[in-house]
């Protein structure tokens, strides 16, 4: 393979804005669009992120390098933002955590935002808190289906698992081996309420996914969802890469 290895620190080029995002009841969320350079995007992702009050962020570590990779790799639009209370570099969004109650105004304005900005092809990327934010406050019209990752079912019930079945909209369901809530058997059973839900277990990796082999694998989970006739994603990259602060 020629080209720069892509390791878990390496950003590649996007048009990256800041953004702010306005609720319905009046509160200012912060965010971030990462758009491909060179192109119109094929696919947007709306990314819904950890737990906050365990440290979950717009930064949280696999949305970021969604946002570093997946506009230059892939294609693809990446917006993030931080929920309601939840604070980043980025910076602080207003109003405080509201244990996943509040947050269906977060989420629905944040896919009004993308429909605004006239992405196309909107999916949602939750990761355990965000994807029981993406099971219960997700169903709109211009969303077109969903990847979750480490699902707790913390907060999402079987009326919202049923609620997402009889949609048929598509759902990729990505699973560690050795998730500290819900493993791949126990998930099999829970998500079986959604019969189109595709069900990837992932073999040694934990709830965190830390580990450049575990981003990669979510990653091209996460493409061949979007983007199935893209295939796994380059492993090198012979272009230019950003020159952007990298949150740790």
């Amino acid at each position: 393979m020629t080209g720069l290895e892509i390791r878990s620190n390496t950003v590649l080029p996007a048009r990256r804005e800041d953004i702010t995002i306005r609720t319905s009841d009046g509160l200012t969320l912060v965010g971030e669009l990462a758009l491909p350079t060179d192109r119109d995007p094929v696919a947007a992702l709306v990314c819904l992120h950890p737990l906050p009050t365990a440290g979950g962020f717009m930064d949280s570590h696999i949305l970021r390098k969604a946002s570093f990779r997946l506009p230059a790799l892939a294609g693809v639009a990446v917006l993030r933002f931080n929920t309601r209370g939840t604070v980043s570099p980025r910076g602080r969004s207003e109003g405080s955590f509201d244990d996943a109650r509040g947050e269906r105004l977060d989420v629905e304005a944040a896919i009004d935002v993308a429909n605004a900005l006239g992405l196309q092809h909107r999916w949602l990327l939750g990761w355990s808190f965000g994807s029981d934010l993406a099971l219960m406050f997700g169903l709109r019209p211009t969303i077109e289906g969903a990847v979750l990752l480490s699902p707790p079912l913390r907060y999402a019930t079987d009326l919202d698992l049923d609620a997402w079945g009889q949609s048929g909209l598509p759902m990729t369901v990505v699973v560690p081996e050795f998730d500290d809530y819900l493993r791949p058997e126990a998930a099999e059973a829970r998500f079986a309420r959604v019969p189109q839900a595709r069900l990837v277990g992932v073999r040694g990796a934990k709830h965190l996914w830390v580990g450049e082999k575990y981003v990669q694998r979510v990653l091209d989970e996460v493409v061949a969802t979007v983007v199935p006739e893209l295939g796994s994603l380059p492993t090198h990259w012979a272009g230019p890469t950003a020159d952007v602060t990298v949150a740790t």
